[in-house]
Formats: structure tokens, C-alpha cells, sequence
């Protein structure tokens, strides 16, 4: 078994290294290449093309309905309807789907087709015509079974009726698929036969209007207007830039490794001599094959209408980024969720499997999803921008302010936002942000915000014999006469922090690279939402009987919440152990492991929140409980299901090889008369590895079925994987990978990990 197993490993090794790079012209005209620019989402139906579709008061009934203004009428559907298929029909496309956001952490879609039959009387009877439609019904709503979908008990396996229905906020898109044809995408939302919300999209989109109208209601306060007049600001909105990390292995490669197949990581597998600590992998060069794999992605994704503006190597071997430029949250949602899509297809084109898994490999750096957020106006002001004097800026101070109240009240539940099993491989492990959520500001605007408390000058950062001040930051001078002046940001970079500050947005670092951002971004919008609400309470209670609150009443309210946010702002290391006893001693809860954050959706004060602002509904949440416990405890017996299989039916086996071979040679030796027989050393060796790992075996089975014991309470089975499995799975690694190390390779039937990481 052992020596066929190899023989496929060090094949998929040489065609590794003869396979040919996969060659995707880029777009030409009349021999020229094009500028990104101009095809730029060439495969996007949006406002442009809905407005050409439309006469004028159509068209502006449409925005009005987009901005929740008004219902579609069903002339308006069946003429959007019309414009689309003829566009998408055009480009090539076959059928049309609802593209939407199940409760997996993917995708899903049903393909139907554009085709028709038309029947007719006639003279000779029916006769029956093919034709082409696509009514505006079918493009507003479509029924899939929501009985197949997680629902949390809020749908019976016999009641299936859901309906998923067209997010108007998101532009329908073609893709390409086999023989030059195409799909039409129509993003919506997933309800219940009832209105229950059965995705992410939904609560997300609920959550950015509860955001904007708090927003609003702060800014109101902050821009007196005459009485009678509209406001200055009419519009606000969440703006998102994902930071996708990601790893590129070898498909035929992968394809031998049944841990990663099955559960996106490697459950066995030494750490190899020369791993990330060299330092030379981040922003190195990227491989010709990688990048190629990008290249051919951001050529799909700039047609789909994707900003993608950066691409690089990460920290650990073979591990990648890309990221967008900034767009509305749940806009750059969908894109982040079909640059995942793209990226999966392409690198299966050149060879490749993309692995989103946030630790697919012990020992190197995980992937994350930083989701660096703001909130900006419809004129295009980031309120989150500390502009030169920040300490001036009371509006930026306000929400600022609004942000850090929002983690400190409601850190635990965005805790529970990033809770995965997979995501619990990384956070805290030297090199993701801990568990225990806290914000970092930077030097500067601490001292902003020491300077107000205490009522007192801001001290100046700046040296004035290599500095001047210049807008947004300070200049450095490098001291090389051919250099410029290089431009400083307000606050330097806290790679340890789960939710940092950086110039004009927060960086939420703790997001795993797998997950879908829109429940943590939801619950982000949720809970700065309710701290706006509270401070344009406190603002219209600090004004009294005064239409607007004045400067001294808003530096009231400024300092008020200066000095309730305190113990959630930290400038240090949040790695060190130093933090966690101060996080202790803050009251900053640490919760350390999955079951006790998904318990945080339910804590009375976070149910709250969620529920008044209309975020979710009570069941919608015990939904949600009741999926992330069931989803935790499927997760992890799979992998130590998927882990037993591979130790007892090939490391065992090849380490029964291994000991047959060198007790052959050791009886080999000893017929010969040759004295001290070094074999004999590597057998006793290895004999109380392979020992161990058969005891490991049986404790792993021991684990399992403590785990079922459990199966009618996701609750609880969430737990007993916690107490039974993840030991199980601990020390069966321990001793297959010392076992890696000893067997001799020719006998070793999987690749390895520095096989799988250097190509």
C-alpha cells in the first residue's frame, strides 16, 4: 500500500515541476491592449443599464424603491426583467439564478433556464414554440426549499416553502461557463415562508439601515440648518475593504491529502526545516504560476465589476493576498464572496487548489479577512477622518467615540461574530489578534483623547528639525538629499489588535479568511448603531431647551465617553500574557473557546440590542445559536472522523512497513555476523510511537462517542467536542508527526508538508 501511496506522491511531485503554465490573452483592440478601465464591469447589469431599460419616471421610481422609498410595480420588474435577459442573452447566457447567502459560509444558486414552451391552437391541434422569457416576477422572487438549508428549527423538513427575492442594492452579473456560455446572477436575500430572515444578507442589510439612521440622527444635531430647511446630510452609508488571505497548493498534490480535502486542513503533518522564519516570503516574488492564478482572477473580477487594487505574498509559504478597493458594506460582501468563487475556479484551471481554511498548516501563519470599515456621507465625507486638528473635530470625536463604545458594550458578541472551529486555530496564535476584543489608537489621538479628558493642550508629535506638519500626518525626512519626504499617518500599526484604528477606518482583524464577513459586519453596524443612538440622546439632553447642542455641551458629552470607553482602548502587545491579566482586571471578557461566544447572541443584553433595533427577531436568533453549535460540533467530529481513517488506514500501515523492512535488515545483518546493528536502535525507537498512536486511535473512537452521546442538544455536543475531541485530536497529532519524522520517506504515502508548501 505504502509504496503505490509514494509512488503517487513523487509523481504528482514531477508533474508539478513539467507542467505547463496556463496562458489567458489579455483584452486587445485593433492590437492594442485595453485599459482596466474600459472593461471594467463589462459583465455588470447596474444603474447605467437599468436607467437606458427605463423611461425617466420609471427609472426614478426604481431609485426610490432602492432606497426604500417604495415597492416595484409590476410594469417597472417586467421591464428590468426584459432589458436584463436580452443583455445577459447577448453575452451568451442560458439561465438565469438567485444568487444568494444560505447559513453554510458560501453560496448557493439553482440554474433555470431562459427557455420556454409556448402553446397554441391551431387548425392541426397544439402546436407547441420554443421561446426566450424572463418576466419580472421570476426576477423579483424565486422558491427554494428552505427545508434544505440550516434553519435552526425555524423550518420542519416538511415545510419547505422559502423564497429568495432580488436585492435591488446589488447588480446582477453574468458569468462564464462551458462552451462559451453564461449564467445570469441575481443577488437577493433568503426568507422563510413566514419572513424569517434564513441568511446573512438579510440581518446585514438591516443592520447598515439601522446604522444610517442613527448616523443621521447624530449628524442633525452636529449641522444646524434654518428651521423648515432639509439637512445638510440626507444620506449615510458603511463603507468595507477586505483584505482576502488565502493559500495556493498544488492540485495534484492535494488531491492525496484526504484531511485537506475533506476538512480544508492538514490534521497530521511535521513542520518542515525551513518553514516562514526566514522572513523572506512576505512581498517576495511571486511565483509564475500564483501569478498567473491572480492575473486570470482580477481580469474576471474587474469585468464582474471587483475593484481589486492589491496583490502580494504573505508571511507563510505559499500564502497570498488580495484587496479591494473600499465600497458600500454589503456590496463589497458580495464581491468579497464571489472573489472567493473566482479565485476557487481559476486556480483549479492552472492546477491549483485555493485554500481558504484560516490554519491549514500548523506551524505558519493563518489566513485572516481584516475588514477595515468606516462610515462616510453621501457627499463622500469619511466621518471616521481625523482631519489635521482632530481634537477640534467634534464630529469625528462623536463617532470615533461611538465606535469604541460600541466594542466595549458589545465585545463578547462580536467575539461570537468570528467564532469558527477553524477560526480558533488562529486567533491568539502569535500571529493573529487574541480573542479578547480590545481597539487601538495610536500615540497621537490617545493623547487627543487624554488632552480633552483632562482639559488640557495636545502635546505636539512633531520634530521640527526633520518634521512639518502636513495634512493627514506628518512628513518624515529620510536624510537621503534624493529621496522626497515621505508622508506620516496619524497613528502607527497594531498588528495584535483584533480592532485597530488606522487613519480614517477600523481594521477587524479577527475575521477568519473562510467566513462570510456579513454576520460579523452586521453585528459591528448593529452595535455602533445603538452607541449612536445613545450619544444623540445624550447631545439633545446636554443642549436642554437649545435647538442644537453648543461646543460645550458636545466636549461634554465627548468627555462622558472618553472616559467610559477607557478599558477597551489598549496600546501594547496583545499577545502578552501581561495583557490578559490586564484585560482581567479591566473586566474585559476572554472567552477561549466556541461555545461560550455563540452563547453571547443570547445574553440578555445583546438580544437586546439586536431585537429593538430590528437587526433580528428573537427566534432569528435562537436560529442562529442553535446553527453555529450544531455547525461547531459537525465540523470537528468530520475532522476527527476524517483523522482516524488516515492514521488507521495509512500512517499506521506505512509504519508497519517501515518496521517490517528494518527487521528484515536487522535479521539480515545478525545472520551475517555483524555486530551492533543500528536498525534494531530506529525499531525500538519507533515501537512506542506506533504504540501511542494505536492508543490514540481508540481514544479518538472513546471521543467521538462521547460526542454523540450528546447529538439531540447542539449545546451540549458543542461542548463535549470541546472537552473530548480537541484533546483526542492533539495528541494523535503529536505522535503522527514525530512518527513523520522517523519513517523513511519512500515508505510515507502522503505529501508532505514541505512538498506542499515550496513549489
Amino acid at each position: 500500500m505504502s509504496s503505490s501511496a509514494n509512488e503517487a506522491r513523487k509523481g504528482a511531485i514531477r508533474d508539478n515541476v513539467q507542467r505547463p503554465s496556463r496562458e489567458v490573452p489579455y483584452p486587445h483592440k485593433d492590437g492594442k491592449p485595453i485599459y482596466t478601465s474600459e472593461f471594467f464591469g463589462e459583465n455588470v447589469f447596474g444603474l447605467a443599464q437599468i436607467a437606458k431599460a427605463l423611461p425617466k419616471p420609471a427609472y426614478a421610481q426604481f431609485m426610490q424603491q432602492m432606497r426604500g422609498g417604495r415597492s416595484l410595480d409590476k410594469g417597472t420588474a417586467d421591464a428590468i426583467a426584459h432589458a436584463v435577459r436580452i443583455w445577459a442573452m447577448d453575452k451568451g447566457a442560458t439561465h438565469f439564478t438567485h444568487w444568494f447567502q444560505p447559513q453554510t459560509g458560501t453560496t448557493a444558486e439553482k440554474h433555470d433556464a431562459f427557455l420556454t414552451l409556448k402553446s397554441t391552437h391551431g387548425a392541426t391541434g397544439i402546436e407547441v414554440t420554443a421561446i426566450d422569457a424572463f418576466s419580472g416576477s421570476q426576477l423579483l422572487q424565486a422558491e427554494p426549499d428552505a427545508s434544505s438549508f440550516p434553519s435552526g428549527g425555524m423550518r420542519s423538513t416538511f415545510e419547505a416553502r422559502g423564497y429568495t427575492v432580488w436585492d435591488t442594492t446589488s447588480p446582477m452579473f453574468v458569468q462564464h461557463g462551458p462552451h462559451k456560455t453564461c449564467v445570469l446572477y441575481i443577488p437577493s436575500i433568503f426568507i422563510s415562508y413566514n419572513g424569517d430572515a434564513l441568511d446573512e444578507k438579510t440581518v446585514l442589510l438591516r443592520s447598515t439601515e439601522q446604522v444610517a439612521k442613527a448616523a443621521l440622527k447624530v449628524l442633525a444635531l452636529l449641522e444646524p440648518v434654518p428651521q423648515g430647511a432639509h439637512p445638510i446630510t440626507s444620506y449615510v452609508y458603511t463603507t468595507l475593504g477586505i483584505e482576502q488571505e488565502y493559500f495556493l497548493v498544488d492540485r495534484s498534490l492535494y488531491v492525496l491529502r484526504p484531511d485537506l480535502k475533506i476538512t480544508g486542513r492538514t490534521l497530521i503533518g511535521a513542520l518542515p526545516a525551513k518553514h516562514q522564519q526566514m522572513e523572506d516570503h512576505y512581498f517576495g516574488h511571486i511565483p509564475s504560476r500564483v501569478l498567473a492564478t491572480m492575473s486570470e482572477s482580477e481580469l474576471e473580477l474587474y469585468k464582474l465589476g471587483v475593484p481589486i487594487k492589491t496583490r502580494h505574498n504573505e508571511v507563510a509559504p505559499q500564502q497570498f493576498e488580495l484587496a479591494p478597493i473600499f465600497e458600500e458594506t454589503s456590496l463589497a460582501v458580495d464581491h468579497n464572496l464571489l472573489t472567493m468563487d473566482v479565485l476557487f475556479k481559476t486556480a483549479h484551471r492552472n492546477n491549483l487548489k485555493v485554500l481558504f481554511h484560516e490554519k491549514p498548516f500548523k506551524g505558519v501563519n493563518g489566513s485572516g479577512k481584516h475588514c477595515n470599515w468606516s462610515i462616510s456621507t453621501g457627499s463622500g465625507e469619511n466621518l471616521l477622518d481625523p482631519t489635521i486638528k482632530p481634537e477640534t473635530n467634534y464630529r469625528f470625536l462623536l463617532f470615533l467615540l461611538a465606535t469604541l463604545d460600541a466594542v466595549q458594550r458589545h465585545g463578547s458578541l462580536l467575539r461570537a461574530s468570528i467564532a469558527s472551529a477553524s477560526n480558533e486555530h488562529r486567533l491568539g496564535a502569535q500571529e493573529a489578534p487574541p480573542v479578547i476584543l480590545s481597539c487601538f489608537l495610536g500615540e497621537h489621538l490617545t493623547e487627543v483623547l487624554n488632552a480633552i479628558e483632562e482639559n488640557r493642550p495636545v502635546k505636539n508629535f512633531s520634530k521640527t528639525e526633520i518634521q512639518t506638519i502636513k495634512l493627514g500626518g506628518t512628513a518624515l525626512d529620510v536624510k537621503v538629499a534624493s529621496l522626497p519626504d515621505i508622508a506620516r499617518d496619524l497613528t502607527d500599526r497594531n498588528r495584535t489588535s483584533p480592532f485597530a484604528f488606522t487613519g480614517n477606518k477600523f481594521e477587524f482583524r479577527a475575521v477568519g479568511s473562510k467566513q462570510s464577513p456579513s454576520f460579523p459586519m452586521t453585528v459591528l453596524n448593529a452595535a455602533v448603531a445603538s452607541s449612536l443612538l445613545d450619544i444623540a440622546e445624550a447631545l439633545r439632553k446636554a443642549a436642554g431647551e437649545k435647538p442644537y447642542p453648543s461646543d460645550a455641551d458636545k466636549l461634554k458629552v465627548i468627555r462622558q465617553y472618553i472616559v467610559s470607553t477607557k478599558n477597551i482602548r489598549f496600546e501594547g502587545d496583545g499577545y502578552s500574557d501581561e495583557w490578559r491579566q490586564e484585560a482581567a482586571r479591566r473586566g474585559l471578557p476572554n472567552i477561549d473557546n466556541c461555545p461560550d461566544a455563540f452563547d453571547q447572541l443570547l445574553s440578555p443584553d445583546h438580544e437586546r440590542m439586536l431585537c429593538k433595533l430590528g437587526v433580528f427577531t428573537p427566534s432569528e436568533l435562537q436560529s442562529r445559536h442553535f446553527i453555529m453549535m450544531e455547525r461547531y460540533s459537525k465540523d470537528l467530529l468530520l475532522e476527527a472522523n476524517t483523522m482516524r481513517t488516515l492514521l488507521a488506514q495509512q500512517i499506521l500501515p506505512a509504519a508497519y512497513e517501515y518496521r517490517a523492512a528494518l527487521a528484515g535488515s536487522a535479521a539480515q545483518m545478525k545472520s551475517l555476523g555483524i555486530e551492533g546493528c543500528p536498525e534494531l536502535k530506529t525499531l525500538r525507537d519507533t515501537t512506542p510511537l506506533v504504540e501511542g498512536l494505536q492508543e490514540w486511535i481508540g481514544k479518538l473512537d472513546e471521543a467521538v462517542e462521547n460526542v454523540h452521546h450528546h447529538s439531540q442538544d447542539p449545546s451540549k455536543e458543542a461542548r463535549a467536542s470541546v472537552k473530548y475531541l480537541l484533546p483526542a485530536m492533539h495528541g494523535a497529532r503529536e505522535v503522527a508527526d514525530e512518527l513523520e519524522e522517523i519513517i523513511a520517506d519512500k515508505y510515507f504515502p502522503l505529501p508532505k508538508m514541505s512538498e506542499l508548501l515550496w513549489f
